[in-house]
């Protein structure tokens, strides 16, 4: 964490200019942090929860394999509160009346694929794809009633840009180097689309993944 908020303000505030060091060898990792929102594809969330969105964050760590092709691991949380609904949900055409406050977490995890447009350092605008496997650990908390949490197995797409930040402060970008092995920061805009299924009390299963919509810092070491 101190080397992420040193990236930042080393970038934000000017610095010395030194001589341009002598960057030999290529990345070999990424650390990636975002946040943004999170639009479950459940069709009763905005009911439960009174919003079709609620806030995501979480971060990526991946090994470059070569310049355009990474693996790794992504974890991110939410969380989101409401109301519930008893069980039955409808009596007569009308719904029942809410069954207790209720708390919703989830954390998936990723295992992924990573594959960048990128073809030489100085590029400013990298595209990027990844897909793999996910695992969703869930839990919910209704008030005054038992707790229930699982996990279910899924899978997820995502992909995005990445805009090079060194070009703006360029001793900055240096003394990141020198000072932390940095090569590269870029600021990341990303889509993802998750897909889980999980059974529902009725017999049914629902997709507790959904669309995610994020920004964050990527850095190369």
């Amino acid at each position: 964490m101190r080397i992420v908020m040193a990236a930042i303000l080393a970038l934000l505030l000017p610095g010395p200019a030194v001589a341009q060091a002598p960057r030999p060898e290529r990345p070999h990792w990424s650390l990636e942090l975002k946040g943004g929102a999170f639009f479950p594809d459940s069709g009763n969330w905005s009911r439960l929860y009174g919003s079709s969105f609620t806030g995501e964050f979480g971060g990526a760590l991946s090994y470059k394999l070569e310049r355009r092709i990474e693996v790794g691991i992504e974890g991110s949380y939410l969380r989101a509160s409401g109301k519930g609904e008893q069980p039955g949900h409808q009596q007569q055409g009308r719904l029942l009346p809410p069954a207790g406050e209720v708390r919703y977490q989830q954390a998936p995890l990723n295992l992924f694929v990573l594959a960048r447009g990128i073809f030489n350092e100085d590029q400013w605008l990298v595209p990027y794809a990844a897909a793999g496997v996910t695992r969703i650990f869930y839990r919910t908390e209704v008030k005054g009633q038992e707790k229930t949490s699982g996990s279910v197995n899924g899978y997820h797409a995502r992909g995005g840009m990445q805009f090079l930040l060194d070009s703006l402060e360029s001793d900055a970008s240096n003394n990141l180097y020198l000072d932390f092995g940095i090569h590269n920061t870029y600021l990341v805009l990303e889509g993802r689309y998750t897909r889980a299924m999980a059974d529902t009390n009725s017999g049914g299963s629902v997709n507790i993944g959904g669309i995610s919509w994020l920004a964050g810092i990527l850095l190369e070491f």
